[in-house]
């Protein structure tokens, strides 16, 4: 009776896990061997204020879950320890936060990634980290769509000037 509701916890596990790969935007899966509890403890506290969920999963569940996502391609990349973070509101962020931690400890190896339901390796997660984010992107938008407006106004306020002077 022990085994069957082992086995129930194990399928639900897998289940969550199948659905966080359904739903987040980026998923990056990393190697942490080397870290010590300290830098576990800071790399997850970036991660949480980026709102990015990181788990340690087995990679027996975790080859379960992409399966029943449809992400096998993913399987290849999970060998030793497997780090996974789930970013389901903004596709640069996990990537950007894992890269730059990466850069600061070399302990900890990027593996591959899913953005947007599809399989990356590891150039791929350096090359989205490398973007801005997304509050970055957007404030460059507004500032675009702002100057054909700001110049307008700048030469109307210099023709007004201009009249005034003249009258």
């Amino acid at each position: 009776m022990a085994n069957a509701k082992v086995i129930q916890a194990k399928q639900e596990a897998v289940e969550v896990i199948a659905a966080k790969l359904r739903e987040s935007v980026t998923t990056v899966v990393a190697d942490y061997r080397g870290l010590n509890v300290s830098q576990v403890t800071e790399l997850r506290k970036q991660l949480r204020e980026a709102g990015v969920e990181f788990q340690v999963l087995k990679n027996s569940l975790l080859r379960r879950a992409t399966a029943a996502a449809e992400l096998s391609e993913l399987d290849e990349v999970l060998t030793g320890p497997t780090a996974v973070a789930f970013g389901t509101n903004d596709a640069v962020a996990p990537a950007k936060i894992l890269n730059d931690f990466a850069k600061k400890n070399e302990a900890l190896k990027l593996k591959g990634a899913v953005v947007e339901g599809r399989v990356v390796g590891e150039s791929e997660i350096k090359a989205l980290a490398e973007l801005p984010s997304r509050e970055g992107l957007l404030s460059m938008l507004l500032s675009v769509l702002q100057a054909p407006v700001r110049n307008f106004a700048l030469a109307v306020k210099a023709v007004a000037e201009k009249e005034e002077q003249s009258a």
